[in-house]
């Protein structure tokens, strides 16, 4: 169901109406919001379930539980937990010789009303995450998810509707002219989640509104096995992640610097990980099939680039399209720097290794391309993973692990450069939708009074005594 163009700015208009009547909700009103986003989310779990699987063909049931169910109910109760303290006004110096006896804090006030453009890969866990730190920052919201996961789209719409009034809370649906009219609407702030290339289009509609924006991208985002680092263990584990949504996640590991001498055996040791404890991926019911089959063949097309370029590919399991469209893990080994799959993000089952032969060469192949997302080091030497971190910028990063420091309810989440800007989770999501604002009230007998026109006496000694240090 798409929504007029013209509805976007009634609803605009309903919200900021409301937050008007509103401005400081209190901490019991924003309680309660928090409290409704967890009723609604266990009490359409099963229809969430049913809409992933809709959208993705086939979606494991207990990873639809893990990140886009329960996931925010952890986000929820974090803020919950944490709001009372974030609300509290936070006191500033001042100078008791210039200023006397007055006083003077920061009071972190509600932006407003603001929009959230939502991505189709987690459709639930990154509208209804960050909706959790907007209303816990005591905002109003408008939603335009992604007409991609179209089933899950209209399943928001639903779910929002019947928990929240629309001057609240509000799902718009819609294709190519909503997602353009959207960002082009006076918010308070505006947050999008996607791609590099189309956040320009959204900070350039946004731009003449001046709207303050978050931009969370993705990118390509590296993994560094250190030394000694190359086990059974480590790649099983990088090879978990990827699994997750089947690649399609925005911190998921898009190739890994490999010690040269340590290629061969990483492809040994993910090929006898496969055999042993996921010879059933592709077909059995942990996999997340690819969005569309418009991204399926984007995918094949990455993967018949690095063949043509003299890539050896290894395919780790075998493609299954008859119940859904299952794609196969596959490594792309020792990849041209020209090839496609090292310069478009993958968003997929692949997972290109660059062989290396030294920490520095490592680190300056990182510090060649855009800053990524997330960053990810493998190794037992924490002054060898310290350096690495030290001299390299990346939006977050998992040591020993990869993509999970974006899981954590209390970690600010976000990217730097071409990964983004801004973040959410927690009390930095809190901060992010907020209003610093800065408050003083003034003792009406401080000196600081005298330094404004017209000077007498008092400024004029106020004046030498600088001078005189």
């Amino acid at each position: 169901m798409q929504t007029p163009i013209e509805t976007l700015s009634v609803i605009l208009d309903q919200q900021k109406a409301a937050f008007l009547r509103n401005p400081t909700p209190t901490l019991k009103e924003r309680t309660e919001w928090l409290d409704a986003v967890i009723a609604m989310m266990m009490s359409y779990r099963t229809k969430i379930l049913d809409a992933l699987n809709t959208d993705f063909a086939t979606h494991p049931t207990l990873q639809g539980d893990f990140i886009e169910v329960f996931g925010m109910l952890g986000r929820a109760e974090y803020n919950k937990a944490n709001l009372e303290q974030w609300m509290q006004p936070s006191p500033r110096a001042t100078d008791p010789a210039m200023h006397g006896e007055s006083s003077a804090y920061v009071m972190r006030q509600p932006k407003g009303v603001i929009g959230n453009m939502s991505p189709w890969n987690f459709p639930f866990d990154l509208t209804v995450g960050p909706l959790c730190d907007m209303l816990a920052a005591g905002n109003r919201v408008m939603i335009k998810p992604s007409e991609i996961s179209a089933a899950c789209s209209e399943l928001l719409s639903e779910m929002v509707s019947a928990t929240f009034d629309q001057d609240h809370v509000a799902v718009v649906l819609g294709d190519l002219d909503v997602a353009q009219a959207f960002p082009s609407l006076p918010f308070d702030h505006l947050l999008y989640t996607g791609n590099p290339a189309v956040a320009k289009h959204i900070a350039a509609a946004a731009a003449p509104n001046l709207t303050p924006l978050t931009l969370e991208l993705g990118g390509k985002s590296p993994t560094l096995f250190t030394s000694g680092s190359v086990t059974a263990a480590n790649v099983a584990n990088v090879l978990r992640i990827k699994m997750i949504k089947n690649g399609q996640m925005c911190v998921s590991p898009d190739y890994a610097l490999v010690p040269r001498a340590d290629l061969e055996s990483f492809v040994s040791l993910a090929q006898a990980f496969v055999k042993e404890q996921a010879a059933d991926y592709v077909t059995g019911d942990d996999i997340t099939g690819i969005i569309n089959d418009r991204h399926y063949a984007r995918l094949e097309t990455i993967l018949d680039d690095a063949r043509t370029r003299g890539s050896h590919i290894e395919q780790l399991t075998e493609d299954s399209k008859s119940s859904g469209r299952r794609m196969a893990l596959s490594l792309v080994v020792n990849p041209s720097e020209d090839s496609l799959v090292m310069n478009e993000e993958l968003f997929g089952p692949l997972l290109a290794l660059v062989p290396y032969d030294s920490i520095d060469e490592a680190i300056a192949f990182v510090n060649a391309r855009e800053r990524p997302l997330g960053l990810y080091v493998y190794g037992d030497d924490k002054a060898v993973c310290d350096e690495i971190i030290n001299r390299t910028s990346s939006g977050g990063v998992t040591i020993n692990g990869a993509a999970l420091h974006a899981s954590l309810p209390g970690m600010g989440f976000g990217g730097t450069g071409n990964s983004g800007y801004g973040r959410h989770h927690g009390i930095e999501g809190f901060m992010e939708f907020t209003n610093p604002r800065g408050i003083m009230s003034m003792d009406q007998t401080a000196m600081a009074i005298e330094i404004a026109p017209p000077y007498g006496d008092t400024a004029k000694a106020i004046h030498q005594s600088m001078l005189d240090g």
